[in-house]
């Protein structure tokens, strides 16, 4: 059965009463009390979800009682009740320590939706704080696979930049880490406790960019029925990810390069300059410098974005990296996918894996590991299970591997060809690869069949 969520009401009128009696009963355990010291009593002996105060002009103690309130249960959502001449007069004191204010005489709809919406607010505030707390360990370099050269003077360089608030640029192919790594300097920087905010602007129509970054005023364009707080307010203290900065337009490239210099900007659409403090990451798998001399980016904001520069090396150039990554890759996801019984992949696995040069990088070695997963059957990730474009085009390992692991792709091949009537479509999908490459192999091994119509006797 599933436990009522609990609902404390303090000095309501009766009327209010009934109404939040009306609206919550049988979905809530609703407690009303009149005393404030059995109010207090509630509050210490048990946890309440939602806790009404009805607010009196004139009525000092209900400071002093909101304080008590929010030393007991900081995370607990206090709504207010109040006439409506009343609302007015409510401290700026008072408004810091409750969530809402909800004027009488309260209707139905208007308890459940500010219900509702409270414990809403509540589940993300400890979602946050659970991230938060997690953030150390989640983003931590020490756990970043390292083992190349080339990427250990990465990670190195990034932690010294993670103490900056300098401007970072961080170029690379797609799926070598870009966005993972940003959060990494994010993380381990003073900001740690801001929030991070992660924009693609490559995935956000040119139209809406502007208002997304920015916010934009009510009436401020059709459609603009309320006011938006855009991303850079929303960052505010903490720091901002640019991701495909090269597919920003030119006129919001000079908008964002006030924001970088003044550190200020107006809403589309409004006139009030808004101020913020945030710290900016960038990132594009484009040349800058290209598109700078084809007149499609500035090269005053490339010169301010791009103060602390850093490249990622696609994933062919560190294969010390690929075996151990592919590992921690396969623990987390037979962790996620609850296949606990696979443990490794098989040598001719590994050795397959090792001589793929993985023109998606980190993402299409993740996503290639995952079907696998989700395929395999026993304890080590097999070829049948594996998936990879173009195999007999780009694997290496194909001329190199030992004789016992071609003898045993060979036995799989047949066993595969076997158990789909020596149909080479149906086999080839089976081992996850493609008919093209099943049939360099075919021919490699030296394998015919008396139904293939090339090999009959004419």
């Amino acid at each position: 059965m599933i436990k009522k969520k609990a609902v404390l009401a303090y000095q309501l009128p009766l009327e209010s009463r009934l109404s939040i009696e009306t609206a919550l009963t049988g979905q809530f355990d609703l407690t009303f009390q009149h005393d404030p010291a059995l109010f207090q009593a509630e509050v210490s002996k048990r946890f309440y979800d939602i806790i009404f105060i009805n607010y009196k002009p004139n009525n000092g103690k209900i400071f002093s009682l909101l304080e008590k309130v929010r030393k007991q249960t900081p995370g607990t959502p206090v709504i207010v009740t109040c006439a409506v001449n009343d609302s007015v007069q409510i401290d700026k004191q008072l408004e810091p320590m409750i969530y809402d204010i909800l004027r009488l005489p309260l209707t139905l709809e208007q308890v459940r939706r500010a219900v509702r919406l409270a414990l809403y607010k509540r589940q993300q505030d400890n979602e946050l704080a659970y991230l938060r707390r997690t953030q150390n360990i989640v983003y931590s370099f020490e756990r970043i696979i390292a083992e190349s050269d080339s990427f250990k003077a990465v990670i190195n360089s990034l932690k010294k930049f993670a103490t900056s608030d300098a401007t970072l640029l961080i170029t690379g192919n797609t799926g070598t880490g870009k966005s993972f790594l940003s959060g990494t300097v994010h993380y381990n920087s003073p900001r740690r406790d801001h929030p991070f905010i992660k924009i693609n602007c490559a995935n956000i129509p040119e139209t809406l960019l502007e208002s997304e970054l920015f916010g934009h005023e009510k009436g401020a364009f059709t459609g603009a029925d309320k006011q938006r707080i855009g991303r850079f307010e929303q960052a505010d203290g903490g720091t901002i990810f640019l991701d495909e900065i090269g597919e920003i337009p030119l006129e919001i490239q000079s908008k964002l390069l006030r924001v970088l210099e003044d550190k200020s900007f107006e809403r589309v659409g409004g006139n009030k300059t808004i101020k913020v403090d945030v710290r900016l990451i960038t990132a594009t798998n484009k040349d800058l410098p290209t598109l700078i001399a084809a007149g499609r980016f500035r090269e005053d904001l490339y010169y301010r974005i791009s103060v602390l520069p850093v490249h990622l090396p696609p994933l062919k150039e560190r294969p010390r990296c690929l075996i151990p990554l592919a590992r921690k890759l396969l623990e987390k996801l037979t962790t996620s996918l609850k296949k606990s019984t696979i443990t490794d992949f098989s040598p001719e696995v590994l050795a397959l894996l090792q001589g793929y040069d993985w023109p998606g990088n980190i993402r299409q070695l993740a996503n290639t590991i995952e079907r696998a997963v989700i395929l395999e059957e026993g304890s080590l990730i097999g070829l049948s299970s594996l998936h990879i474009p173009e195999l007999s085009r780009t694997m290496a390992p194909l001329t190199q591997v030992s004789e016992p692991l071609e003898a045993h792709e060979r036995e799989l091949i047949l066993k595969a060809l076997a158990d789909n009537f020596w149909v080479q479509k149906d086999a080839a999908r089976c081992l996850g690869i493609s008919p093209r490459a099943l049939n360099y192999k075919i021919k490699k091994f030296g394998i015919t069949h008396q139904n293939w119509r090339k090999h009959k006797k004419k």
